[in-house]
């Protein structure tokens, strides 16, 4: 027989976990870089977006190439490239070696969003500096890093600068 007290661990335990303490910190994360991004002027940009511009260098780079780093399908990947090149972010060129491929490549405003990051970025972590303190924050990032790099899931870095295209 289950008791009040059981049900109320039983409840504790499946609200509070790793997975809820992750998506927590990562909602408010995600939230304010949004907001101050909106305030840089750049409020068209969704999360969804950086799925492009966390795996888009400076120069072009095929639409198989972002889709394979991103870990989403090509098609998934042509219908958010198509939503960010109508936004103004990035143009799509026929890659000059393969004239069925395309190059993705930002324009202004897309190189102006990536300094905008990390400018935002940063002043959010300054943020979570202020509430956390300096030894907390490097303790978390560290074991988070950590994690990532034990359980293999670097995948956010796997990709090189030489597989890139020009």
């Amino acid at each position: 027989m289950t008791t009040e007290v059981d049900s109320r661990d039983n409840t504790s335990s499946l609200s509070i976990n790793l997975g809820r303490l992750l998506l927590e910190l990562g909602r408010d994360y995600e939230r304010r870089v949004m907001e101050l991004l909106h305030d840089r002027g750049h409020p068209l940009i969704r999360p969804s977006h950086f799925t492009v511009f966390a795996n888009l260098s400076e120069g072009a780079v095929r639409v198989t190439e972002l889709a394979e780093r991103a870990h989403v399908t090509q098609q998934a990947m042509g219908k958010m490239l198509k939503e960010m090149e109508r936004i103004g972010y990035i143009v799509r060129d026929i890659d000059g070696s393969d004239r069925r491929a395309k190059k993705i490549r930002p324009t202004q405003r897309g190189l102006d969003l990536m300094r905008d990051s990390a400018i935002v970025t940063s002043e959010v972590r300054g943020f979570y500096l202020e509430q956390v303190g300096q030894e907390a924050l490097s303790e978390l990032e560290n074991c988070l890093s950590n994690c990532v790099s034990r359980m293999d899931l670097t995948s956010i870095n796997s990709w090189s600068e030489d597989s890139r295209v020009a």
